[in-house]
């Protein structure tokens, strides 16, 4: 029955697709057919040098069985056929076949360094036989130079670090920060955001595809400042005088804090308007409120042109979380402050098992090195700006293509089927997402209507990757 209602779908997005959608396309096919030449090959993926070990494990279909029979029916997985991957190399990827894929989602954009990076592995087998666990009840020096390595990354007052095993982690920490240290309960996030799926970070994640209907405890979503949909456009004055009259109308003129991704990840790759942040940022801390910025996807240089997301913007805040790409696929997340918030946790006994186990920080610290010496934001940046050229001339051919945005190895690409009313093309993106796959592209998808491709690869994401992936873009727009 899903199969088949999966065909009816596709079926439906390919009559749906218009000539007008893919004027460009339409007229190159009309005039290789005149011409009499043949269809243009489909793009081929870069060489790379790299030869996958024998597989001889479970196939598809008997890891699919297993996994429906005992995991939780909320798993969901992408594509028609599943994908049952076993070896991972860098920015690329391989399944039970030896098929090789060109990673652009990077296991949701928690690969940094790339897979199985050898500096990375090295460092997480060498602590291992030395010793995998204690906790912080002892002393081991892996956590404290992991901790003085990342606070040294961190600008003003940002010098006390906490250690966590994931972004909903870090961000129930955060909130619970913000309201001991202040004395407020309320707290305010922005729609079409997305900070976990524990019982308190649901409270701030905007999307309902992720929530579910329990109490969500003295917390308020105001106005997404999207440039491309929101209704002020980029007017970052209007956004934050919102803020203001939420504020005033909507609390008793105080709150605990206000939290924000600088680039909205599961809700499509939406970069705040210029300049919101730090109007914001004001009016909160005018309401005794403190800022967190939430860089679980916007950290370590992925943006290209800073080293955290709240950078861009112009503003420091007064805690930061992060996970991801902090381990390059450990689970680890942090949650960087000042010393005035962290002694409120001072109050209690304070702990976590796993935060900041030897096996992580020896990971953690490895993938901040390589990083550094990989000069993996200038990278990002270079790489970055090339496929967004690229993705925008791509726009100009196709009216499918309604944005293209982000900045860094952080890019959106958002498709609609009516320009100026900007209706999503929800079933037009799955057939795309099918294609890509087939062509052996993996990007992700996001936004309420999962109307837009999420492409956050691996930092180590070449020029000839991305040239490869807008023309399998290119090449898949141009058969619908």
């Amino acid at each position: 029955m899903a199969a088949m209602m999966l065909k009816r779908t596709i079926s439906f997005a390919t009559s749906k697709v218009t000539h007008s959608h893919f004027r460009a396309c339409s007229s190159f096919s009309s005039s290789a057919a005149t011409a009499g030449n043949p269809a243009p090959a489909p793009p081929q993926l870069p060489p790379f040098d790299y030869q996958p070990r024998p597989y001889n494990g479970p196939l598809v279909d008997e890891v699919l069985a297993k996994r429906q029979k005992f995991l939780g029916p909320s798993l969901f997985y992408y594509y028609q056929k599943p994908l049952n991957l076993v070896e991972g190399k860098m920015q690329f990827l391989y399944d039970d076949t030896g098929r090789r894929y060109l990673d652009a989602f990077a296991g949701i954009v928690t690969v940094s360094c790339g897979h199985c990076h050898p500096e990375v592995v090295n460092a997480i087998i060498e602590q291992s036989k030395l010793l995998q666990h204690t906790t912080t009840i002892y002393l081991n020096h892996a956590i404290g130079d992991f901790a003085e390595e990342l606070a040294s990354k961190m600008p003003g007052n940002l010098k006390v670090v906490y250690f966590v095993n994931s972004g909903s982690e870090a961000n129930e920490l955060a909130m619970l920060m913000a309201r001991l240290y202040t004395g407020n309960l309320g707290m305010i996030s922005l729609r079409n955001a997305y900070h976990g799926g524990s019982s308190g970070t649901i409270g701030l994640t905007a999307l309902n595809t992720w929530k579910y209907p329990i109490p969500e405890g003295e917390i308020q979503h105001v106005i997404n400042p999207d440039p491309y949909r929101g209704v002020f456009g980029a007017d970052a004055n209007s956004y934050a005088r919102e803020v203001q009259d939420h504020i005033d109308y909507g609390t008793s003129g105080k709150v605990a804090g206000f939290i924000a991704e600088t680039i909205q990840g599961v809700g499509g790759a939406v970069e705040l308007a210029p300049g919101y942040l730090k109007l914001v940022y004001d009016i909160v801390h005018k309401a005794g409120g403190v800022t967190i910025a939430d860089e679980v996807q916007t950290a370590f240089g992925r943006t290209g042109s800073h080293y955290w997301g709240f950078e861009t913007q112009g503003v420091i805040p007064d805690i930061v979380t992060m996970a991801k790409g902090i381990g390059n696929g450990l689970p680890m997340g942090a949650v960087v402050t000042t010393p005035e918030i962290a002694s409120v946790m001072a109050q209690k006994v304070q702990l976590n098992t796993f935060g900041g186990n030897p096996v992580c920080s020896a990971g953690g610290l490895a993938v901040l090195r390589v990083l550094d010496k990989e000069k993996c934001q200038a990278h990002c940046a270079d790489v970055g700006s090339h496929m967004l050229e690229r993705l925008r001339s791509l726009q100009q051919r196709y009216d499918i293509i309604g944005d293209v945005r982000g900045r860094g190895l952080m890019v959106g690409v958002e498709f609609v089927t009516d320009q100026k009313e900007k209706t999503p093309a929800k079933a037009e993106t799955n057939v795309l997402h099918e294609k890509l796959r087939e062509l052996g592209v993996l990007v992700g998808k996001g936004g309420m209507h999962g109307n837009v491709f999420r492409i956050k690869p691996p930092m180590c994401f070449t020029k000839d990757d991305a040239d490869f992936l807008v023309d399998a873009l290119d090449y898949s727009l141009s058969k619908l």
